[in-house]
């Protein structure tokens, strides 16, 4: 067992929980055998509620909630990084100052849950369970973030499109997590829409996050909810970033329908129990060109 020195611990029935309080206590915490992470719990908890996970006597559960350093965040004015703590919460992310600095972002987290599950969950949580329908994954992409991991064998970070490898599957060791996530804010304009089977509270059928980056004049587009993971569509991207003019900040109807198009062609979706494949295709070309023209209106 690790030293875990300066961790609180706690039992749950009969299981070891190890609750460390800065990053170095985590890093000796996590060589603890066959780990189990607890952030915000929105996630983790209903599985082991439905029996789909179970945290078996031989684990060892470590709380996230003590650790300063992933519940806070900065912003560097000059490189325009913001850098966002792993166990920071919807809750945050949808008010100031995230509304400006990553107004898509903001926009994902009123989307999440109620407002008891964006209080509790985490973004780290949202990338790690590693659902296609997680909603500020599509956003976190096509922002290009990279995830900052620790871990007791050492640190690494791995763009967010290498670490998703899967539904519900990530590049994550077992012994590693998320610390940050991290990128650029841009200058332009951007934005996040999903359609779903009410009005709220609901799991995406399709999701749509469009960044229009006018410094780098550079489109990128991506989708969640229609693919095994979350998706960019290069091609929808490419055709938007050399088909809108960056100087008058326009873009023909043409374009915008063709980019549409292209969107909906690079989905992947499937037939579930909360949607059809062409419904989701739909939902993506309707979401794509409504996007596009909000961020031409810049509204």
């Amino acid at each position: 067992m690790p030293s875990t020195v300066g961790s609180s611990r706690r039992r749950l029935g009969n299981v070891p929980v190890l609750i460390p309080e800065s990053l170095e206590e985590l890093r000796d915490a996590s060589s603890a055998p066959e780990v189990v992470f607890l952030g915000g719990g929105t996630d983790l908890m209903v599985a082991v509620n439905h029996r789909s996970r179970e945290i078996a006597p031989s684990s060892t559960v470590i709380s996230l909630s003590r650790v300063p350093e992933l519940r806070s965040w900065s912003h560097d004015p000059v490189s325009g990084e913001l850098s966002i703590g792993g166990g920071v919460t919807w809750a945050q992310l949808e008010r100031a100052p995230f509304v400006e600095l990553a107004p898509a972002l903001a926009q994902a987290a009123r989307t999440v849950g109620s407002p008891q599950i964006r209080s509790a969950g985490t973004i780290a949580g949202n990338i790690a369970t590693a659902s296609p329908a997680g909603d500020g994954l599509p956003v976190l992409l096509a922002l290009d973030a990279c995830v900052e991991l620790i871990g007791p064998s050492g640190d690494r970070t791995l763009p967010l499109g290498e670490l998703l490898t899967g539904p519900k599957r990530t590049a994550l060791e077992p012994d590693e997590v998320i610390s940050a996530v991290r990128f650029v804010c841009r200058t332009g304009w951007q934005g996040y829409a999903k359609i779903g089977t009410r009005n709220a509270m609901v799991i995406s059928v399709a999701g749509v996050a469009v960044v229009l980056d006018g410094e780098r004049r550079l489109a990128r587009i991506a989708l969640g909810s229609v693919g095994p993971t979350v998706l960019l569509a290069r091609e929808a991207s490419e055709r938007l970033t050399e088909g809108f003019d960056w100087k008058d900040w326009f873009c023909e109807e043409a374009i915008i329908a063709e980019v549409g198009e292209l969107a909906a062609a690079e989905a992947r979706p499937i037939d579930d129990h909360r949607s059809t494949a062409d419904y989701r295709r739909h939902g993506v070309r309707v979401l794509t060109t409504r996007l596009v023209r909000r961020g031409m209106a810049r509204t």
